[in-house]
């Protein structure tokens, strides 16, 4: 029988591993923490009752597409969709990066950015950031400019960091080099300092959104492309045919047939976020400096603790799941009976046991 071997690619990847087990509490994700609301679901499940089953979906998902430029303000034709952010980032690097092209990169940043890169065999080039985790733009350009990347990717407001670069300081990065620039919003709807309704003014922007987060639509697969008509047709020209099925479309565009429903859990994600921030920094003022809290503009916030691998085992006996950086923990923004417990538990570990052993 013939052999066969994976290539040096793929031949030592492993997959995705996210937390497994059940836990009362699960921190980790950047999940919403808000069930549906009524309304919503209401209008869900009779977009489900009128569900073609038998008939492949709408191949450049037109009435999501127009329900999320509504929503935005802006133009559908400037709009293309995803299963997912994961696989608009996946089809973009895919498309506009050949094999040795250079993609620029920030870290700590979104990790997966560099992984479709080492798929598309490009070469990744790592800026570090600042002692304070944010970006310098300036650096950014030089890097960008003296490389001759080809593209430059990074998530704002960033995940893990929480922190967020201002828009004119995105805006002087775009006019001040030569590559195609993929600004990752994700976390955007929590901040007010998007480009969305002006990306489609520049030849080398497209942003990423996702109803992932702010939405608490994480089940269904669904993200968004903003672009210029140029770059949004190229994308959709080399996506899968039907890469977003009938029902996450349907959802999708119901979803935003409910704006006011959508800012009002916004701000409710907001003020948990913040109320677990001002608590978290209460303990970062009791414990001598044991835990630095970011300032956030994101749905969850980061920590940097020496402390960080044992706070986590911690918290998991707790039955509590927050996510684990070396050095650091990122927790999302839970209702208040859970932001209560993480904090407790962060607490009782600094200041009353395991941390003091």
């Amino acid at each position: 029988m013939m052999s066969y071997s994976l290539n040096r690619k793929i031949r030592d990847l492993k997959p995705y591993d996210p937390i497994e087990g059940e836990y009362r509490i699960r921190l980790d994700a950047n999940e919403s923490f808000l069930p549906v609301p009524e309304e919503i679901k209401t209008g869900i499940l009779q977009a489900v009752e009128e569900t073609a089953f038998h008939r492949y979906p709408d191949s450049l998902a037109k009435e999501v597409s127009a329900a999320f430029a509504d929503y935005y303000e802006v133009d559908p034709k400037h709009v293309a969709v995803g299963n997912g952010s994961d696989e608009s980032i996946s089809v973009i690097l895919s498309a506009f990066l050949m094999k040795g092209d250079k993609i620029l990169t920030v870290s700590p940043d979104f990790s997966m950015y560099r992984f479709y890169a080492s798929i598309v065999e490009a070469e990744s080039v790592v800026l570090e950031k600042e002692e304070d985790l944010t970006i310098s733009v300036d650096k950014l350009i030089k890097t960008a400019n003296e490389q001759k990347v080809r593209m430059i990717i990074f998530s704002n407001p960033c995940n893990p960091t929480s922190l967020g670069l201002q828009r004119d300081e995105v805006r002087r990065l775009i006019r001040s080099v030569d590559a195609l620039v993929v600004l990752d919003e994700a976390y955007m709807d929590f901040w007010d300092q998007s480009l969305l309704r002006e990306a489609a003014q520049y030849e080398n922007l497209i942003i990423l959104r996702t109803c992932s987060k702010a939405f608490g639509m994480a089940a269904i697969r669904l993200g968004f492309s903003v672009a210029n008509e140029t770059l949004t047709n190229a994308i959709k020209a080399v996506k899968s045919p039907y890469n977003s099925n009938t029902l996450t479309q349907k959802i999708g565009a119901e979803l935003f047939r409910h704006p006011t429903l959508l800012h009002q859990g916004i701000q409710e994600i907001v003020d948990s976020k913040q109320a677990l921030y001002r608590n978290m920094k209460e303990l970062e003022a009791s414990c001598h400096e044991e835990i630095l809290v970011y300032e956030s503009c994101t749905n969850f916030i980061f920590i940097r603790t020496e402390k960080a691998k044992q706070i986590y085992d911690f918290l998991l006996i707790q039955s509590i799941a927050v996510r684990l950086f070396p050095g650091y923990l990122r927790i999302s923004a839970g209702n208040a009976q859970e932001n209560a417990a993480v904090v407790a538990a962060c607490r009782q570990f600094l200041l009353e046991g395991e941390g003091k052993a």
